[in-house]
């Protein structure tokens, strides 16, 4: 008699998990989004991908600033090692049905069809590929915004994973992530929780934290249905739904992007490299200047660049900053600021760049 061994399908292969390391190092509060690109990324890798369709189509609902955009940079970051590898189709520049040609490029005997160049063209798609990754990441932002035109093209390349361009060479995209952002639902989802925002939810609430996500899924999903053509919706394999940050996620989000700031201290100061220390006190006062719930994580961002890195660009500038310096930042109560200190004078520095004792 056959001896039977159980298996465990819920396991990824290496490549795989250091995906998902790397995506849940970059990327805060959403769970669900990361584990469908990991999944997709598994059944790429083990070959079993849909012949004839691109290796995943997504579309990403939910609010402003809540990671819709960044989870793409992210993934691409992670396996190409280059956010910016990333080919972004802004559907806002595509409300019209004859804005097409800039994706597709005009047709033979069109005027300017020699200077027309496809957005989309195969040598576009692959320009990014590594020697061990042969993936590209096309972004259709706000695809609410995009005429009927654009969403008939989409059709071709989500089912068939083929795009025909104005001189009828065929691009395939069976190599491509497919992502499509949307804020449709945003404001409905946003009223769900707007009294819990703020707030971590206690171990005993965790009920009702599993319907209050039912119910926002729900919610994007009931938006985007109205909105797209049963043909449309069919060719998704995943609506995933992006929840508001709260002032938790937000905390950590504080950390990625200070994190991010010391790459960019090390990237610029190369032959002359100085270290950040960013105290506990100083990065809560980031938190609450960049909190705004209706806005996810960028206004967080920008006031980082305001208040952190424009200040450290003034004291490079200055020359205050030398090589071998320990920089360190914290926050001033009395001014509601921050104040940088050199660990080895005496000398303090607030952000707008006077001397105190």
């Amino acid at each position: 008699m056959p001896r039977l061994t159980l298996l465990d399908p819920t396991k990824t292969g290496t490549q795989a998990e250091e995906l998902e390391n790397k995506l849940r190092h970059l990327i805060v509060g959403q769970e669900e989004a990361i584990h469908q690109i990991v999944k997709a990324y598994q059944t790429h890798l083990a070959g079993l991908s849909p012949a004839g369709r691109p290796i995943g189509n997504f579309l990403f609902l939910g609010p402003t600033g809540s990671g819709k955009t960044r989870i793409v940079e992210a993934t691409a970051e992670s396996l190409l090692k280059n956010p910016r590898s990333v080919i972004k189709i802004d559907c806002a520049e595509f409300q019209h049905s004859h804005e097409i040609a800039k994706l597709i490029g005009s047709p033979p005997g069109y005027l300017g069809h020699r200077e027309t160049h496809a957005l989309l063209s195969q040598e576009v798609l692959n320009q990014h590929h590594t020697e061990k990754v042969k993936i590209s990441f096309v972004l259709f932002d706000e695809i609410e915004k995009a005429s009927d035109a654009l969403w008939n093209l989409l059709l071709g390349i989500l089912d068939k994973a083929t795009l025909t361009l104005g001189d009828n060479r065929r691009v395939d995209f069976s190599s491509t992530m497919v992502f499509m952002t949307s804020n449709l639902g945003a404001t409905e989802m946003s009223s769900l929780v707007s009294p819990r925002l703020g707030f971590q939810a206690p171990p005993e609430d965790a009920g009702c934290d599993t319907k209050l996500s039912s119910r926002l899924s729900r919610t994007g999903v009931e938006a985007a249905r109205r909105k797209f053509t049963p043909e449309f919706i069919n060719r998704l394999d995943k609506i995933v739904v992006f929840r508001p940050l709260g002032s938790e996620q937000l905390r950590r989000i504080v950390d990625i992007e200070l994190e991010m700031v010391e790459q960019r201290i090390q990237t610029a100061t190369a032959g002359r490299p100085f270290l950040v220390n960013v105290t506990n006190s100083a990065r809560e006062f980031l938190l609450v200047e960049g909190t705004d719930f209706r806005y996810g994580a960028r206004p967080l961002k920008r006031a980082i660049e305001r208040l952190l890195v424009q200040p450290l660009s003034n004291l490079m500038a200055t020359g205050q900053v030398h090589r071998g310096d320990r920089i360190r930042v914290t926050h001033n109560q009395d001014a509601q600021s921050l104040m940088f200190f050199r660990e080895t004078g005496a000398e303090v520095w607030n952000i707008a760049g006077s001397a105190a004792a």
